[in-house]
């Protein structure tokens, strides 16, 4: 693929209630611990260029009545085609915050992904319920996982 910038990790998510932020921005802590380039970016703000630079990208998201919630989607649908055009393949990463399900999210981001086609690297995380310290360690460690995968070569 070439054109690698400097950063490997991207962790892109989108938050309505704050929920997803703060897991973003705990898996962000874990992934530079390994990796000092990693980059966080809220989802309306990331384009297929964005992703097509990066190494492998961590996608946090809400459930939202049972689907993807709406911003995530809305990344998904912009850069499908044009990463499907570049023949960008690269792995990722999942982790979704649910009220009590978030299977039918993690099924939509699946679905989609695989069509770029991107790689499922790590079993997706869901967190159920409120964000606790709990949450933020399983996030934390997901981010500093992703990192050290993608810096061994693993995924």
């Amino acid at each position: 693929m070439g054109g690698k910038t400097e950063f490997a990790v991207l962790i892109v998510y989108h938050s309505q209630s704050g929920a997803s932020a703060q897991l973003a921005a705990a898996s962000w802590r874990g992934a530079t611990e390994h990796n000092s380039a990693a980059r966080i970016e809220r989802a309306a703000d990331v384009g297929a260029t964005d992703i097509k630079q990066s190494s492998g990208v961590l996608f946090v998201c809400a459930e939202n009545s049972g689907r993807l919630s709406g911003g995530m989607k809305d990344l998904l649908d912009r850069i499908f085609y044009p990463l499907i055009s570049a023949g960008c393949s690269l792995p990722y990463a999942l982790l979704v915050t649910a009220g009590n399900d978030g299977r039918g999210a993690v099924a939509e981001a699946q679905r989609i992904l695989s069509g770029i086609p991107f790689t499922e690297a790590l079993e997706p995380r869901i967190i159920r319920g409120p964000v606790d310290p709990e949450a933020l360690k399983c996030a934390e460690e997901l981010g500093a996982g992703f990192a050290v995968g993608l810096e061994m070569g693993i995924f």
